[in-house]
């Protein structure tokens, strides 16, 4: 399918556009960038249009309008959304929010044994650091959202949670990207003194930023403009170096940020096991999780808020038929809709599969359940005696439910 997507990223000093456009003679990309943090909002608009006039295109042909959200420079990102909301207000297209720490790790030539870091300066003595991987069936995968830590925490940072990101990756690599490495010179050598790589000092780029929207644009996860948001990961970003002292600031997540759902990876297994035991009266184990991730099949999910495992879904594909295997939501973030975008996200999945059917197993006991999969479409289509087990040895029945996607289309 042809895309033009205008690609905006401001998070730094350095204002850049991109244009990429995608047509039946490959991809193109055309860049345009300015030095200058003051002026981003005066440049921005200018050095859209100098790009669609090199493209020969007018507005209306693009496709999308993609920005690098952050984390970085707090008025950089306030603009660089604002233009992408306006434009695409105005031009009634959807907007394509990308993290500016993954497209500073899209810069490096993705490999499939190699677990990137980047570490990005925050000021302060603090940095901006995110963890992420590539593989050639899924492209650019996060394994942690940003968060933001004093430089002197950020080795034991790595050592502490190195392990989960490779989980599953015996012989993975561990590069450290980002402008931090230049700019505190011994952190770069603690690095390496633990066998960690120390790559290049890259910043996010206009055209990693297209090149990733254009990926997030197939998979159809463009939002409207309205619900477009820069990414905040400190909750005033005005503190001195005097209240930083006393201990203020440095909150690792920003909870006005939407909800992400994505794959599941071995690092996510504690926090989805938690919700696991606090919502199933016999809950899976951590080996079961475990199977689901390596197990052909199957398609595990975490909806997370900055990094932070509200809930999960873990499906099985048949050759004739989807089966929802679980959805579990953390207690505290239910009644929020987090279940219903969950079944949704399996929902396209099972589309994009080439199944139409939806079959999955409740506890008879379990009504609040029942009810939701009931006003989601769902049809109960029987019992299985004696199927769960239950307390004091007793076994409990299942309902059968299924959903044609057809007909919920259709309703």
């Amino acid at each position: 399918m042809d895309a033009h997507i205008l690609a905006l990223e401001s998070s730094s000093s350095l204002c850049e556009l991109a244009l990429l456009s995608r047509t039946s003679a490959g991809v193109r990309v055309l860049e345009i960038a300015h030095e200058g943090t003051g002026d981003h909002a005066e440049r921005l608009l200018p050095m859209a249009d100098q790009l669609l006039a090199q493209a020969g295109l007018e507005r209306r042909a693009l496709t999308a309008v993609a920005f690098g959200q952050g984390p970085g420079g707090f008025t950089g990102l306030r603009v660089a959304c604002g233009v992408a909301q306006g434009m695409a207000f105005a031009l009634d297209l959807p907007v394509l929010p990308v993290s500016s720490l993954l497209a500073a790790a899209a810069r490096a030539p993705g490999q499939a044994d190699t677990v990137y870091v980047v570490a990005q300066d925050a000021r302060m003595q603090e940095l901006y650091a995110g963890v992420f991987a590539w593989s050639e069936q899924e492209g650019w995968q996060v394994l942690q959202s940003p968060v933001l830590l004093d430089v002197a925490q950020f080795v034991d940072w790595m050592e502490r949670l190195h392990g989960s990101w490779t989980a599953g990756m015996p012989q993975a690599r561990i590069q450290v990207l980002g402008d931090a490495v230049r700019q505190f010179p011994a952190l770069a050598l603690q690095v390496r003194a633990r066998g960690w790589q120390v790559g290049e000092p890259w910043r996010a780029g206009a055209r990693s930023v297209a090149q990733l929207a254009l990926q997030d644009l197939d998979k159809g996860l463009g939002v409207a403009p309205e619900l477009a948001m820069p990414l905040y990961v400190r909750d005033k970003v005005a503190y001195t170096i005097t209240e930083r002292e006393q201990g203020q600031g440095g909150n690792p997540a920003a909870q006005d940020q939407p909800v992400s759902i994505e794959t599941m990876r071995a690092g996510h297994l504690d926090a989805v096991l938690e919700i696991e035991r606090g919502v199933q009266s016999h809950p899976w184990t951590k080996g079961n999780f475990a199977d689901s991730l390596a197990g052909a099949g199957y398609h595990a999910r975490v909806a997370h808020q900055q990094g932070r495992v509200q809930g999960f879904a873990v499906w099985l594909a048949a050759p004739d038929v989807m089966q929802l295997l679980l959805i579990g939501v953390d207690p505290q973030f239910q009644r929020r809709g987090l279940g219903r975008q969950l079944l949704e996200d399996g929902l396209a999945w099972t589309r994009s599969q080439g199944l139409d059917r939806v079959v999955l197993e409740v506890r008879a006991s379990n009504a609040q359940a029942i009810a939701f999969y009931r006003g989601q479409g769902f049809q109960m289509d029987g019992v299985r005696k004696n199927y769960y087990p239950a307390d004091h040895g007793q076994r409990e029945d299942a309902v059968l439910m299924s959903l044609v996607l057809a007909d919920k289309e259709a309703a």
